[in-house]
């Protein structure tokens, strides 16, 4: 077992106590309600203790721990046993059964809803509408059968007036496919009489303050001639008013109705019977001479409007009794004013009963198994959900709880019995040899009750069969004279010394859980249950139909003879032992319920009445069962696995020829060879102080091994986390090289036939480097530039070359700065030589005479200029640039030298954005000087600018 609580909440199995006795068990019960854990484990038993305050253990995430979870897997609570339950039908196609038990209050219906709930959440994964559809109508059934069948009483705010059991049927998948509700003995006489701070069924107080809540207008109330205040009726104006939480809840139940299925018209019938219950409740009768008369006329045909029947026959079935005589005459024999009473409280119990009867019927009908072939659609198998009344030891006890109290009886010996088959089965699957466990048989009880002409049932039937005037003293003194003998009854006439009973009313019977005192009176009228024919045949010609549908015995004629009806008891009876047979051949699951105050307080715990609870569901004796032969079972896998640790030879893992094998030396180890037995696939522990010995070296040597596998896992993250980042590493160095090499060869690719191109490859687009290239692939693009200028200029004379060479200059110095500057024609340089035949004899030989002179190489501009100075005055001169000076010239005058500057003292050149030919010369000296070049006469448009500029700017770079 997972031990996942600690031990400050306790033993959360009682399984595991030091010693089985009340004490013990009573203190570790107290512990845990203190602490919070209202559920503990005895085996697969569930105790559970009402914490009356809500408590955050059933959401969706709860509902996740536990689903598919062993049973020991996770602290005790509802949902492992539900789960265990829904494992074993849907693992070994077996039925199953939940049966919850316990007094009222002590939280069964609650247990029932969250069990149902549980179910719900893990069944139907895929969302099937039909199994969505089946899901919805289980669920809300029971919010329907609450507000008819439950009820407020001193205990309980909402009391569970009836025992429920519940089919689910589920396909082989493990859905819900529908299911079929039992119910048992409705506490009717609660429609009559209730007792002081009590109420009547919450369906009454729910419907009139719905009407206040949805219409405004008192047109629905008056239809049905209701008062809003249950004040108003005796029959709900005995106990306890209204809540405000009713309407509220009848909303709900609305809801619920529809989704059901109930039709509009159904729902329309149930609320005037339940407004024909309240009238009934009001008709008061009073003696006119020789008759019996009804107070208020007006009552009887609300009524008769009410259940669709006519008027005056509703009057006569209230006054008169329809008798046949042995000559089939009919006569009509008058109540008197205690009969017609007794006969209008009769009806309206029988009235509720069978309401309730057919809502339970008419849900069975929507959720029953339709259509259903084993052959098509594989096996089906069942849950139970038993939600039933625990022993009732009250003040006054009368026949519903003898009946109650037979019911526990049973139950309780089926509790016992599959309790030690199912051990037994246990050891004999598991080759353990079996021990007789002692424990107290009580079908001595159930054979006081219920034996054949023998029995408290028998003699009952027997009194209510006997001709003339039998009055339950007579039929307590029956009792005397056939159970004197028996040990387990007594009354005051058989122990004359016993002042705690009263002469002729009291008998008491010594039940397992305890004894009980039945007062006798009313004992034969509840048995006989009797209701007039008269009711049944004015119900059955009723016009509205579920009122017929609810009395099929009302179509009998007066004159017909029939078999006389089976009495209360002996009807209760067969429907308890056809249920201990249906629960008998399912594996059963137990949830006991325990109700720890009397004043619902979530703090208090009252030992006295808690421990009246645990012996009258013998828990103590479920304990022993379970403890008498081995306390503590598991299979050989899960001990290993969680006390491999404690054994040298087990941890981390073993290498044995079985896991059996390796428990033994777990076992040997600890010296607790005499303690155990083995199984086939279970080891069994004989005492829990084996088990608690494992634990505690268990919890002193996982502190250990947690630093230890912490170390072992921090070292495992730091290596792996190297190791990642040696992979990224390496993972980057080959992706570089695979980016650079891919790089390399999209290049080549794309480079290839450049030579062949006629641009030699300047179109082919480059491809985007990779970051670690971007150095390399300028140099490569600069390599490539080079190069496609090289195969350009290879191709140029020699003589070309000085022009490209200062056209390729001004292309740098002047791009982007003038739109046009002469690239586009053949540059001359010498145009003194070439512009005028004139002239040009006179500048050669000037030229000539300059360059013996100077000593210059070459010539590299000479043009016709127009001088501009200072005070705008213009003069035509001839400008020679030659690689030594710059001559400024006088065309008139052959030539003549006006100015020489050296060529190195020229600092810059200033030329416009525009089209004109301005060019301004800057030296070192300031001794600027501005000049316009003149255009050739053959070519006016000519620029001279760009080749001047190129000249100077390519011999400068040179």
């Amino acid at each position: 077992m997972a031990e996942l609580e600690g031990l400050e909440f306790g033993k959360s199995d009682f399984v595991l106590l030091d010693e089985v006795t009340m004490e013990q068990f009573m203190e570790n019960l107290r512990l845990r309600f203190e602490k919070g854990r209202i559920y503990t484990f005895i085996g697969e038993v569930v105790v559970s203790v009402n914490p009356y305050k809500q408590m955050d253990i059933y959401g969706k995430e709860v509902i996740e721990d536990y689903r598919g979870r062993e049973l020991y897997e996770n602290p005790p609570h509802l949902y492992a046993v539900a789960d265990a339950a829904y494992k074993a039908m849907k693992r070994r196609a077996k039925d199953t059964c939940i049966v919850i038990s316990g007094e009222s209050g002590a939280g069964k219906t609650e247990a029932s809803k969250y069990i149902m709930q549980y179910i719900a959440a893990i069944t139907n994964p895929s969302q099937r509408a039909e199994v969505e559809s089946v899901k919805n109508v289980l669920l809300k059934s029971n919010c329907v059968l609450e507000a008819f069948g439950n009820a407020k009483t001193n205990r309980n705010d909402n009391s569970s007036r009836f025992g429920k059991y519940m089919d689910i049927n589920f396909n082989f998948n493990g859905d819900p496919t529908g299911g079929h509700i039992n119910n048992y003995l409705l506490e009717k006489s609660r429609v009559v009489q209730q007792q002081e701070g009590e109420r009547n069924f919450h369906s009454f107080y729910q419907y009139q303050m719905l009407q206040e809540l949805l219409f405004r207008s008192d047109e629905l109330l008056k239809s049905l001639y209701l008062q809003r205040d249950p004040a108003e009726y005796a029959y709900t104006s005995q106990g306890a008013s209204a809540s405000n939480n009713d309407s509220l809840c009848h909303k709900a139940v609305m809801a619920a109705l529809k989704v059901i299925g109930f039709t509009a018209e159904e729902i329309s019938s149930i609320y005037k019977i339940l407004s024909t219950i309240l009238h009934l409740g009001s008709l008061q009768f009073t003696n006119d001479g020789e008759h019996v008369i009804i107070v208020g006329e007006d009552t009887v045909k609300h009524i008769s409007e009410l259940t669709s029947t006519e008027a005056e026959n509703a009057r006569k079935t209230l006054l008169y009794r329809t008798v046949a005589t042995g000559g089939g005459e009919v006569i009509e024999k008058g109540h008197n004013e205690k009969e017609a009473s007794y006969g209008r409280d009769a009806f309206a119990k029988a009235l509720y009963e069978r309401l309730f009867a057919w809502i339970v019927g008419r849900i069975n009908s929507v959720i029953e198994v339709k259509d259903y072939n084993p052959a098509l659609h594989g096996k089906n198998t069942v849950i139970g959900v038993l939600d039933i009344y625990g022993f009732e030891i009250f003040d006054n006890n009368s026949f519903e709880q003898f009946c109650i109290n037979y019911c526990n009886e049973k139950l309780q010996q089926l509790f016992i019995e599959l309790i030690l088959r199912q051990e037994q089965d246990e050891y004999q699957r598991e080759g353990i040899t079996w021990q007789h466990i002692e424990y107290f048989n009580n079908q001595i009880i159930v054979d006081l009750v219920e034996q054949p002409h023998k029995g408290i049932i028998s003699i009952l039937d027997e009194a209510c069969l006997t001709a003339g005037k039998v009055t339950d003293t007579v039929c307590l003194d029956s009792m005397n004279k056939k159970l004197g003998q028996h040990p387990h009854y007594t009354s005051r006439k058989l122990c004359p010394a016993d002042k705690t009973m009263e002469f002729n009313r009291d008998f008491r019977i010594r039940h397992y859980a305890g004894d009980v005192t039945y007062s006798v009176e009313g004992f034969l009228d509840k048995n006989k249950d009797p209701l007039f024919q008269d009711f049944k045949r004015l119900m059955y010609n009723s016009s509205d139909p579920v009122l017929k549908e609810m009395w099929p015995d009302g179509k009998m004629s007066i004159t017909e003879v029939t078999k006389r009806p089976l009495t209360a008891a002996t009807l209760f009876k067969n429907s308890i032992i056809a249920l201990v047979d249906k629960l008998a051949c399912k594996e059963p699951y137990y949830v006991r319920c325990i109700k720890p105050n009397e004043v619902k307080s979530s703090m208090l715990f009252d030992d006295g009445r808690c421990q009246h609870q645990v012996a009258y569901l013998g828990l103590l004796e479920n304990v022993r069962v379970r403890r008498a032969g081995f306390a503590y079972r598991q299979p050989y896998a899960r001990f290993l696995q969680r006390y491999k640790m404690t054994c040298e030879y087990t941890w981390p893992n073993h290498l044995m020829g079985s896991d059996q094998e390796a428990v033994e030396a777990i076992v040997n180890q600890h010296g607790f060879e005499d303690d155990v037995a083995y199984g086939h696939t279970k080891l069994f522990v004989r005492t829990p102080r084996t088990l608690f010995t494992l634990e505690q070296e268990r919890s002193a040597l996982i502190p250990i091994l947690v630093l230890f596998l912490q170390k072992v896992w921090r070292g495992a993250l730091a290596r792996m986390r190297c190791r990642k980042l040696r992979a990224i590493y390496t993972i980057m160095a080959y992706y570089k090289c695979y980016k650079v090499k891919a790089h390399f060869w999209e290049v080549e690719r794309r480079f290839t036939n450049v030579r062949n191109m006629a641009d030699y490859g300047k179109s082919v687009e480059w491809p985007t480097p990779p970051a670690a290239l971007v150095q390399f692939h300028r140099i490569t693009q600069h390599l490539y530039r080079r190069w496609w200028a090289r195969q350009l200029i290879k191709n140029i004379p020699p003589s070309d070359m000085a022009e490209v060479r200062a056209k390729v200059a001004a292309l740098s110095a002047l791009s982007g700065e003038r739109v046009d500057w002469g690239y586009s024609r053949a540059w001359e340089r010498d145009y003194l030589a070439k512009d005028s035949p004139l002239t040009s004899t006179n500048f050669v030989r000037i030229t000539k005479e300059l360059k013996n002179k100077d000593q210059y190489s070459q010539i590299l501009f000479s043009c016709s200029v127009r001088m501009l100075n200072w005070f705008n005055n213009t003069k035509d001169r001839a400008l020679l640039i030659t690689d030594k000076h710059i001559y400024r010239l006088e065309p008139k005058k052959h030539f003549k030298v006006q100015k020489r500057i050296p060529l190195d003292s020229v600092v810059g050149v200033s030329v416009t954005s525009g089209s004109d030919q301005m060019v301004a010369l800057h030296t070192a000296s300031q001794d600027d000087f501005l000049v316009h070049l003149q255009r050739g006469q053959l070519n006016p448009n000519q620029d001279r600018v760009g080749e001047m500029v190129g000249s100077l700017t390519d011999h400068f770079t040179r």
